[in-house]
């Protein structure tokens, strides 16, 4: 998935296109799954705009992993959907951020694993950082307000942090994407919940975040410089 216009980057490409040790960021992603399962279909959902800007972005860097590249719609729930029509039943698919290039081959390859006994497997952390329920407010004059919602603070030891990629039985989430759109739809466990399918859990990583802001760029970059130079 990275049909996303990455406006929270501020710069002129989406955050997806943005280098990141030499490559772009969905460059390394599909690498990533690539290199940890070989055979793996690849289908690429972009901005319909940047379709021409990846591919030739692909010849340019000689990227050899086949993909099937697929115009996104309106929302993410809709470029999910467009995606999925590509794709076959009887397989295991992994729906995953374009924008989450950190991940480790051994996690795709544990997750798949484990994919093959349960409908779904969506990969979690613990939260560490005390909850607030909190209203944000826009004043007219620009200022942002913080207004607490009544009620106790969520215990946090129950909280996890969700991540992709969120793997599925092909025939099982694509029923459940041909549902109507909610706006409480907020990542593909949501549409499965929503269709009855039940979902299973596994341990996500900390480094396997979404690259969102400048601040996460950086991160990231960094992280891949410290790779490297160990390897």
């Amino acid at each position: 998935m990275a049909g996303g216009s990455g406006v929270r980057m501020g710069g002129p490409l989406p955050k997806q296109f943005l280098d990141l040790g030499g490559r772009s960021v969905l460059h390394v992603t599909i690498e990533k799954f690539a290199a940890a399962e070989p055979d793996i279909k690849v289908v690429t959902v972009l901005p319909e705009a940047h379709v021409p800007l990846w591919k030739e972005y692909c010849l340019r860097k000689n990227v050899v992993v086949p993909q099937t590249v697929v115009k996104g719609g309106i929302s993410r729930f809709h470029s999910v959907r467009n995606g999925l029509a590509k794709v076959p039943d009887g397989a295991l698919v992994a729906i995953h951020d374009g924008v989450r290039p950190l991940l480790s081959e051994d996690m795709i390859n544990r997750m798949f694993s484990m994919a093959e006994d349960v409908p779904s497997l969506i990969p979690v952390i613990p939260s560490t950082d005390t909850i607030r329920a909190l209203t944000r407010t826009v004043r007219p004059d620009g200022s942002v307000a913080f207004d607490p919602v009544p009620g106790p603070a969520p215990d946090r030891s129950v909280l996890f942090r969700v991540q992709t990629p969120q793997i599925f039985h092909s025939e099982l989430i694509k029923k459940a994407y041909r549902q109507a759109y909610d706006l409480s739809f907020t990542d593909d466990a949501s549409v499965a919940e929503r269709d009855g399918m039940e979902l299973a859990f596994t341990e996500g990583e900390s480094l396997n975040i979404k690259i969102t802001t400048p601040a996460d760029l950086a991160l990231a970059r960094a992280v891949i410089s410290m790779k490297n130079t160990v390897e």
